[in-house]
């Protein structure tokens, strides 16, 4: 019984976080955008919503996805977003029990949310989640039983410096930019939080899901090797994918090295 309703107040909790990562991720994209100010609004009859039409998931169900004042239809996103968010804080509680790491990595799964929803729509990572992001992992590692600082450090040194380098390298080649910046800066904000350890990992599962989910693009586009995606989902989809199964993950890693 005890366990249940600690679940449900987690999930609960998610929900609500998620609902401000929806302010997130529409206003940080726009330039001198606020997550502050104004109070949360339609977008289309600019009418402030009030607090019983902004319960997460709930509201929405209620309105019928639809603007109370205008009847204008509400993206599917935010329903999405709060969903993923309160799934993602209780499969952390039951993974991590209420534990120190609880909190250190909702935190680091929220950023990475809000980041796959930002890259999605606009194809930027923003600076002030993810240089931040690589502080507050460095500063949490001194804390983390997950990570020591030392993993952090060198963490964030091999998952920006690795990155760049490659960047640096497509780029003298082709003449192209292959990978933005803010790739760079997430995978250093990855290492801080994960170790360097997971580098391997994140660096070759978002890739192989890149591809994948690049030649499907490719085809519907038909843009061929012009095709554009961004690529920090697929970095962020890995971390997280490691911070679950990183028993796992290095487990097949060390077999795979011993049977060589």
């Amino acid at each position: 019984m005890v366990e249940n309703t600690l679940s449900f107040f987690v999930a609960l909790f998610g929900a609500l976080v998620g609902s401000f990562l929806n302010v997130v991720i529409v206003r940080l994209p726009e330039e001198g955008g606020s997550v502050v100010f104004p109070p949360s609004h339609c977008p289309v009859c600019k009418k402030e919503i009030s607090w019983y039409d902004n319960i997460p998931l709930v509201s929405f169900l209620l309105l019928r996805g639809r603007c109370r004042q205008c009847r204008t239809r509400i993206s599917w996103r935010y329903p999405l977003v709060e969903a993923v968010t309160a799934l993602m804080a209780l499969a952390l509680y039951l993974h991590f029990g209420l534990t120190l790491l609880l909190p250190i990595y909702f935190l680091f799964s929220a950023a990475l949310i809000a980041i796959i929803f930002i890259d999605l729509q606009h194809q930027i990572i923003p600076d002030v989640i993810s240089l931040p992001g690589i502080v507050i992992g460095f500063i949490l590692s001194f804390v983390n039983p997950f990570v020591t600082w030392q993993d952090a450090g060198l963490g964030i040194v091999f998952g920006g410096g690795s990155f760049y380098l490659v960047a640096l390298g497509y780029y003298l080649l082709t003449k192209r930019e292959g990978m933005g910046g803010g790739d760079i800066k997430l995978l250093a904000m990855i290492g801080a939080f994960l170790g360097w350890q997971s580098l391997p990992f994140v660096v070759f599962g978002s890739s192989l899901l890149g591809t994948v989910v690049g030649v499907g693009a490719m085809v519907k586009q038909g843009k061929g090797g012009k095709t554009v995606i961004p690529y920090g989902p697929f970095l962020a989809v890995a971390a997280l994918l490691y911070l679950f199964f990183r028993q796992e993950i290095l487990l097949l890693f060390v077999r795979f090295i011993l049977h060589r």
